[in-house]
């Protein structure tokens, strides 16, 4: 059977079992979007309003269902725009495959029309990419390139195909084709051995779990692992819902803005068991004072994390989940009682707030009216921070955000990439008025698809994580964060076609969420916070991690 290159690339993508697409149409990839429009029973395709939403798109789509995301962008300012959502996924090990249209072979390096070189540009931030210059290497580089996007430690991948290779035709036929995976004959059984040893041995254990156990669906075996162990478990931003917050041995958020008990528990412990985690800055603070006392066992698929940021005393490579179901087998129960009460004991005693309509109550209230069936996605900043801290996440996948890049602009698109993913849920984009406004014509996209998602800003009229370091650290020299009301949000959502609501007291969101919610109805929620409230704890950068500045008062 012969196929046109556009054709290929959906036959291909039916061999992979992708039946979503987000993309944005342009002159390269017209061939391939001719292709499509014969396969729109097979296919779902969002058109987002710019190709860094339908990047993002992809992402949330992946990281809320475990599958590879698939975009299409056309060639030149298609292709720059998905930069950075592609680092985006780069840095949280996100599986996406991304398709650039290219000008003519005969065109290339010639600075044609709309002419980039984006193999080149996303080297660094890709796992792989490719170049296409052949027809008759292009099924295999779609195989391979879902097989390297979703294997060993995930992440994005990008195709880039000239247009005349899009209208080519050649003779196509479906195969299997089977690429080199873990498996767990690459486990070292001996190291396991000496790993039980040193958890039965230890008496102030500590699991530091991170995005690693969610990719390998190793929650249930965390789960096991930490109740049979009895040891407390502290998570990183990309871990979070990777163990049940509402589980007595949870310390919840560790590092920057980690909870004091969380934090204390890792400075104090005698053996540190990270699992899936890659000792970012952001989690160790000072490395050199990071967990002194401690030894380090690190659990990783990516060889490249071991003693890159943290010398560990044994590490383990391979599957997570593999690897804590061999350690769930030969762990001993510990009785930990005494080390819990100490951690107990370091839990500050919060001041009653004395606004009730503060960043923590706004996502407790939330929190409770939407349940634990929700998939809760963020932009980058003090909202982030106070949704890690305060949403009880219970269940992996529920909770999307850029960790390593911390991209504002991102949580719009990624809302709308899981709402496609998961129409049944519901999906709530907590937001600050900075972070939105940088993607808020992804509105189009949701009133286009009358996607239910809920837009919920925490608007302080500033930067506000930007003006809190101003405050602590540069002596209140408040430069350029200050972004006032030039912006109706309520206004805005209309124009979309989008309900709009300003609350300004808890009884007034509750309502309206719980309306919202049972009607299945997109909606932005403006909600007017304090500009000077702050993420407490915070560690100064460059610190220790147990050297926290805490509130003192009853602010947020």
């Amino acid at each position: 059977m012969e196929l046109s290159g556009g054709q290929i690339v959906l036959e291909g993508l039916k061999e992979q079992g992708v039946d979503t697409i987000f993309g944005y149409p342009g002159g390269a990839v017209i061939p391939l979007y001719d292709a499509l429009y014969d396969n729109f029973d097979t296919f779902t395709h969002i058109i987002t309003a710019h190709e860094q939403g339908a990047v993002h798109g992809a992402d949330g789509y992946a990281r809320s269902t475990g599958k590879v995301g698939v975009c299409f962008a056309t060639s030149g300012p298609g292709a720059t725009n998905t930069i950075t959502g592609i680092a985006t996924a780069y840095m949280d090990s996100v599986p996406l495959v991304i398709f650039t249209g290219q000008v003519p072979r005969t065109l290339l390096g010639k600075d044609s029309f709309q002419e980039v070189d984006i193999t080149g540009i996303s080297l660094p931030i890709t796992k792989h990419n490719y170049l296409v210059e052949d027809i008759e290497d292009l099924p295999y580089i779609i195989r391979e390139a879902f097989s390297t996007a979703r294997s060993g430690r995930p992440g994005p991948v990008l195709i880039d195909i000239p247009k005349d290779i899009f209208i080519e035709k050649t003779s196509y036929k479906n195969e299997e084709v089977s690429f080199e995976q873990y498996s767990e004959n690459d486990i070292d059984v001996k190291l396991l051995v000496k790993v039980t040893e040193a958890i039965n041995k230890s008496k102030r254990p500590v699991i530091y779990a991170g995005g690693g156990v969610i990719i390998s669906k190793a929650s249930q075996k965390l789960y096991e692992f930490a109740e049979k162990s009895n040891i407390p478990v502290v998570n990183t931003l990309m871990g979070l819902g990777s163990f049940p917050r509402d589980n007595s041995l949870s310390l919840g958020l560790v590092g920057m803005h980690g909870f004091k008990e969380a934090n204390l528990a890792v400075t104090n412990s005698d053996l540190i068991i990270a699992v899936g985690a890659r000792f970012s800055d952001r989690v160790v603070g000072n490395a050199n004072k990071f967990a002194p006392q401690a030894q380090v066992i690190h659990i990783d698929i990516d060889k490249t994390e071991i003693n890159k940021n943290k010398r560990a005393n044994v590490s383990i490579l391979g599957d997570v989940k593999q690897i804590l179901e061999i350690l769930v087998e030969n762990i001993d129960y510990k009785d930990t009682t005494s080390w819990l009460k100490e951690i107990e004991g370091w839990k500050s005693n919060t001041p009653l707030e004395t606004k009730e309509f503060s960043p923590r109550n706004i996502i407790k209230t939330a929190n409770e009216i939407l349940g634990e069936n929700t998939i809760v996605v963020t932009d980058v900043g003090q909202h982030q921070m106070w949704t890690a801290q305060y949403w009880k996440f219970i269940q992996p996948r529920s909770f999307l955000s850029s960790g390593g890049l911390g991209t504002m602009g991102y949580g719009l698109g990624a809302a709308i990439g899981a709402q496609i993913a998961n129409p049944d849920k519901k999906v709530l984009h907590i937001t600050g008025d900075g972070s939105f406004r940088m993607n808020c014509n992804e509105l189009a996209t949701v009133s286009k698809y009358n996607l239910p998602t809920i837009t919920l800003i925490f608007n302080n009229r500033t930067l506000g994580m930007v003006r809190q370091w101003q405050k602590l650290f540069q002596n209140e020299r408040y430069s350029e964060t200050d972004i006032g009301e030039e912006v109706n949000h309520v206004k805005l959502a209309d124009a979309y076609g989008i309900k709009g609501y300003r609350v300004e007291d808890l009884s007034s969101l509750a309502e309206v969420i719980k309306e919202v919610s049972n009607a299945r109805k997109s909606v932005v929620i403006d909600c007017k916070i304090d500009k000077d409230a702050c993420v407490y704890p915070i560690v100064p950068p460059g610190k220790p991690i147990n050297n926290l500045i805490e509130r003192k008062d009853g602010g947020n």
